[in-house]
């Protein structure tokens, strides 16, 4: 069985995106542009003890996706303890809507926001009371 062991999110303005991630989600990140051969940023998500993964900013190498299109790629979604605190930063700092807060009955809440870059992602957060 394989399982996702890093990410990619393609960005056309690197320090807007790293900003945007690291005040939303308190991301950090290390250039590995050498190692890479192009503008790379490895973004650490969280402790190694916890559940999750890795992944890396990397400068967009087409067009941005256009508004209201059908998803081309997956969409990452992030658990996070506080929605409604989340969603504020989100939207604060430059991300927009794209479907609102909804419940996944007796599991969690969840919704979709576009980033700084037009990037869809999810976030969620468990509930055993979200109805």
């Amino acid at each position: 069985m394989a399982k996702p062991i890093h990410f990619e999110i393609h960005v056309d303005d690197m320090e807007r995106a790293k900003k945007f991630y690291g005040e939303v989600f308190g991301w950090t990140f290390e250039d590995w542009s050498d190692y890479a051969g192009m503008t790379y940023f490895g973004a650490v998500t969280g402790a190694e003890d916890e559940p999750g993964i890795n992944g890396a900013l990397m400068q967009r190498q087409g067009p941005p996706p256009q508004q209201n299109q059908p998803l081309n790629a997956f969409a990452c979604t992030m658990s996070v303890e506080d929605y409604d605190s989340t969603e504020e930063k989100i939207l604060a700092n430059g991300g927009t809507l794209a479907l609102p807060k909804y419940a996944l009955p007796g599991m969690a809440w969840q919704g979709y926001y576009t980033d700084t870059e037009g990037n869809l992602f999810g976030i969620h957060e468990p509930d055993e009371n979200a109805k």
